[in-house]
C-alpha cells in the first residue's frame, strides 16, 4: 500500500499499523534527507539523522503527536530541530577541543615559562628579590615584610615596583 492520504495514514499509525509507518518512511525519508543535509551539508550524517528519527517516531511513539492535517509540516520541523541541536552539539565539541588543545599548549610550554621565571628571580639584587618573596610567595603584609628587612613600609613598596618591573621584563623576554 503506497502513498496513502496523510489523514489516513496517521490514524493508521496510531492504531499500530506497521505497514502505515512503512508507508511513512517510504514517503517522507528522502525530502527529510535533503532537508536534513540542507542544515548539516554532510550526506551521511543527513541521513544518519533522519534514520535515527524515524527510529524514535516509532519507538518512542512520536506519531502520537502527529497533527493529522499537518504531517509533513510536523516531520519537517522535528528534524530541522534535531539538525541545529546536532550543529549546536558538535559547536559545543569543538569549543571544548579548542581549549583542551590550548591547556595541553600552555602546559607544555609551562615548564620551561617556570624555570626562566625562576632563573630571573635568582637573578634579583637581594632587597628587591626578598620583598618579591615575602609579599608574593610568602603572602606576607607588607608592614610584616617591612619589619622583618628593616626597611620602612614606601621602601618595600619601591623594592617591590622595581623588582615586579625586572621580573615582567624578564618574563616579556621569555614571551618573544
Amino acid at each position: 500500500m503506497s502513498h496513502s492520504p496523510d489523514a489516513q495514514l496517521v490514524q493508521r499509525l496510531k492504531d499500530g499499523d506497521l505497514t502505515a509507518f512503512d508507508a511513512l518512511f517510504v514517503k517522507y525519508y528522502k525530502m527529510l534527507c535533503v532537508n536534513a543535509y540542507w542544515f548539516l551539508q554532510n550526506d551521511q550524517e543527513a541521513k544518519d539523522l533522519v534514520q535515527t528519527f524515524f527510529m524514535d517516531i516509532w519507538d518512542r511513539k512520536l506519531y502520537l503527536r502527529f497533527n493529522e492535517s499537518d504531517i509533513k509540516g510536523y516531520l519537517h520541523m522535528a528534524v530541522k530541530n534535531r539538525c541545529l541541536n546536532l550543529l549546536k552539539q558538535q559547536k559545543m565539541q569543538d569549543v571544548h577541543h579548542e581549549a583542551f588543545t590550548h591547556l595541553q599548549q600552555q602546559d607544555a610550554e609551562a615548564p620551561d615559562y617556570y624555570n626562566r621565571l625562576h632563573t630571573s628571580m635568582k637573578d634579583l639584587s637581594g632587597h628587591k628579590r626578598m620583598a618579591v618573596q615575602m609579599v608574593y610567595i610568602q603572602g606576607k603584609r607588607y608592614q610584616e615584610a617591612a619589619e622583618e628587612m628593616g626597611i620602612s613600609i614606601n621602601s618595600l613598596k619601591t623594592h617591590l615596583k622595581r623588582g615586579l618591573q625586572f621580573l615582567r621584563h624578564a618574563v616579556h623576554k621569555i614571551k618573544e
